[in-house]
C-alpha cells in the first residue's frame, strides 16, 4: 500500500452508536493506508464524543438524513481509490482489510468485495443474498422458507454453510462491511439517498452489476458484527417495508412491482397474526403493513 496516500477511505455512519463506535474505529485509526471518516447522523447520545481523541475525521450532521446520505457524505470527503463502508457495530482488522484491498487491486472488473461476517461468538452470519423474486417474497410471507430451509427458490438468504467457506460472486451481500471501488461509486453517483435505512445495500449491488462490475465474496477476510445496535427493530419494521417497496418499483417492471408490493404487505399482515413478540411487535408489523400498501412508488 502507498504510505504517502491512503488507499482506503473507511466510512462509518453513526447514530446513537456511542457504546460500540470506539471498538469499530480503533483498529483502523492511525493507519497510513486508511483514512477513517465518521459521519454522525445527529445522534442524541453524542456518539462522536467517544472517539474525540482518535486520529479520524469526524463530521457532525445537523439532520439525520439516513444511512445512505451519511455514507455519501463520508466517501465524498475523501479521495482514496477504495471506500470501506463499515457499520458502527462492526469491526475489521487491518490484515483482513488488506485481503479485500488485494482483491480489488488484482481485478479491475470487481466493483466491490465483502468479507465473511461472524458474530462475537464466531457464528457465521448469513450475509450472502439472492435478489428478491416474486416466488421468494411470497414464500417468505407464508413461512415456506422455514418449512423448506434448503430450497433456494424460497429464500433470499444463502443458508448453506459451505457457501461461506469459498470465494463466490453472489447476487448481493450485506452492507455491514463492503469495500467498494471509488470509481464505481462515482459512476453510479453513490448510494441512493431515497433509502433512509435498509435496502441501500441491495440497491448498491444491483446498480454495480448493471454497470458491468462484478462482486466478490472473500472468506479469507473476516469482519465481526454485533448487529442490531442502532435501534429497536419493532420500530424499524415500517422503514424496512417502505425500503423494500421502493426497491421493487425501482428495479422491477410495474406489474411485477405491484405483485411484489402485495407480497410484502401479506408478509407483514401474517406476522401481525402470528408474531410472538407481544403487542409492541405486532404494532410494528401493522405499521409495516400500512407502509407496504401506502408507500408511493419511485
Amino acid at each position: 500500500m502507498d504510505g504517502m496516500r491512503a488507499s482506503v477511505d473507511a466510512v462509518v455512519v453513526s447514530y446513537n452508536s456511542r457504546d460500540g463506535l470506539r471498538a469499530c474505529v480503533s483498529p483502523l485509526a492511525g493507519l497510513e493506508s486508511v483514512h477513517v471518516v465518521v459521519v454522525d447522523n445527529d445522534s442524541p447520545d453524542r456518539s462522536l464524543d467517544a472517539i474525540a481523541d482518535l486520529p479520524v475525521e469526524r463530521i457532525q450532521l445537523e439532520v439525520n438524513g439516513g444511512f445512505a446520505q451519511g455514507t455519501n457524505v463520508g466517501w465524498r470527503a475523501g479521495s482514496a481509490p477504495y471506500v470501506l463502508i463499515l457499520n458502527p457495530d462492526a469491526q475489521i482488522a487491518p490484515a483482513a482489510l488488506d485481503v479485500l484491498v488485494a482483491q480489488l487491486d488484482g481485478d479491475p472488473a470487481l466493483g466491490a468485495v465483502a468479507p465473511r461476517i461472524v458474530g462475537h461468538d464466531g457464528q457465521v452470519h448469513y450475509s450472502l443474498r439472492r435478489f428478491p423474486k416474486l416466488r421468494s417474497t411470497y414464500a417468505q410471507a407464508l413461512f415456506v422458507h422455514r418449512l423448506l430451509p434448503h430450497a433456494a427458490w424460497a429464500d433470499e438468504l444463502v443458508r448453506d454453510e459451505a457457501a461461506y467457506e469459498k470465494r463466490s460472486s453472489p447476487d448481493w451481500f450485506s452492507g455491514a462491511c463492503i469495500l467498494v471501488r471509488r470509481e464505481a461509486l462515482e459512476r453510479i453517483d453513490g448510494l441512493d439517498e431515497g433509502f433512509f435505512l435498509y435496502c441501500e445495500d441491495i440497491d448498491l449491488c444491483r446498480r454495480l452489476r448493471d454497470e458491468g462490475y462484478d462482486l466478490l465474496f472473500e472468506p479469507a477476510a473476516t469482519c465481526v458484527h454485533a448487529g442490531g445496535a442502532s435501534g429497536d427493530r419493532s420500530e424499524l419494521l415500517r422503514v424496512l417495508a417502505e425500503s423494500r417497496v421502493r426497491y421493487v418499483y425501482k428495479h422491477r417492471s410495474r406489474p411485477a412491482a405491484v405483485l411484489e408490493r402485495a407480497g410484502i404487505a401479506l408478509g407483514s399482515l401474517v406476522h401481525v397474526a402470528v408474531s410472538r413478540g407481544g403487542a409492541r411487535r405486532r404494532r410494528g408489523h401493522l405499521r409495516a403493513f400500512a407502509a407496504a400498501l401506502l408507500t408511493r412508488p419511485v
